[in-house]
């Protein structure tokens, strides 16, 4: 529930109900956060994760049940927040809930219309994609009033939309995010409409890929070092666990440590698509071009050998993706030729005169379940 405050005294609620039945079959989940790209301190610290845009976010055990009936609105409190539970929708959900018109005791207010919209939104920090810097590829608009006066204290109005069509998961990152909102829209004679707009999230599953082959790298210099890396596969859940090995195959260098680091890269801007259709690699911040603007996030790093190896040694990896501090997202190839966010293993070796020999391999990684 969100209030919205203006010179009218008129504040405008939000309240978005979760369908018991996607409650119930795991195709609405509570959050105890806002997914967000910030990296958290402490694997078993997740309330390092709760701030999102200045907000702290309680987990949904503390809090009270979100329906707004169940808060007694006939004795509401002018002007005083309602707690809010975050739910997560699987994409094929129905959107559904209450639009809130609260007004000071004794007022009235003359209005044009009471709307009620979907959005679906690609935002970017700058106007990278034909000289925007947003796009809607979800816009749909329904009437809750014809215009008209209010004159109670409290006006409850029920919305439902069903078969929206939300072709993308909801994202959050450095420079796009993919967002979706209920917006009411209250029309003004003379004035700009007052608008609320309220957040709902929308995560996809899929179906495991039939075909998930492993990762073979090699990385050496010639006559000095020959090392062998092996993964069991390249498709992951955001709960996997990434099991394989290191084979030294040549040591003829002394290596003081090697590790193992997650990296997330986003990229977005123009010429995505026509990028990954000629094959080429992935851009870099400040693309000669100046269209496509890509961050770089070391998510995890993990020292995984310390010492010199010798000839024939082999190490186990084993990496839990549960276990990063920060929210895992799919990967997005080309969301609507305007944003990708991939995932690499990076393997590093370090030598005794501290010379980094490295190999970069790219993971899938894939949504199991919501949450």
């Amino acid at each position: 529930m969100f209030g919205l405050g203006n010179k009218g005294g008129l504040q405008i609620q939000v309240d978005i109900h979760p369908n018991q039945q996607g409650l119930g079959n795991g195709k609405i989940v509570p959050l105890d956060h806002v997914p967000s790209w910030k990296i958290g301190k402490s694997t078993f610290s997740p309330s390092v994760l709760s701030k999102h845009q200045g907000a702290i976010v309680t987990p949904p055990q503390q809090q009270q049940p979100s329906n707004a009936m169940e808060y007694g609105h006939s004795n509401y409190s002018y002007g005083a927040p309602i707690p809010e539970i975050i739910y997560v929708y699987d994409a094929d959900q129905d959107i559904q809930g209450v639009v809130h018109l609260i007004l000071p005791p004794g007022k009235s207010y003359e209005h044009l219309g009471i709307k009620i919209q979907v959005l679906g939104r690609i935002k970017m920090s700058h106007a990278a994609y034909e000289g925007r810097a947003h796009y809607d590829f979800v816009s749909l608009l329904k009437e809750l009033q014809p215009p008209g006066t209010l004159y109670q204290t409290q006006t409850s109005i029920p919305f439902y939309f069903s078969n929206v069509e939300k072709q993308h998961e909801t994202y959050h990152g450095r420079n796009v995010s993919v967002c979706y909102y209920v917006r009411v829209l209250v029309e003004r004679k003379f004035f700009a409409p007052v608008k609320k707009d309220h957040e709902f999230i929308v995560q996809k599953r899929v179906q495991e890929p039939r075909v998930n082959e492993g990762i073979k790298m090699e990385v050496g210099i010639e006559e000095c070092l020959h090392i062998e890396f092996e993964f069991e596969k390249k498709n992951y859940h955001l709960k996997d666990c990434i099991v394989g090995k290191v084979n030294f195959v040549v040591v003829r260098i002394k290596i003081k440590y090697m590790e193992l680091a997650v990296i997330r890269r986003e990229s977005s801007g123009e010429g995505l698509l026509s990028q990954a259709h000629s094959g080429m690699g992935a851009p870099t911040a400040g693309d000669s071009n100046g269209q496509i603007l890509t961050e770089t996030q070391t998510l995890t790093r993990y020292e995984i050998m310390d010492g010199a190896p010798v000839k024939g040694e082999i190490i186990p990896v084993r990496l839990f993706l549960g276990g990063i501090p920060t929210d895992l997202t799919p990967t997005f190839d080309a969301g609507n030729n305007r944003f990708t966010v991939r995932y690499y293993i990076n393997l590093v070796l370090v030598d005794e005169v501290d010379r980094r020999y490295f190999k970069q391999q790219e993971i899938i990684l894939w949504r199991k379940d919501l949450g």
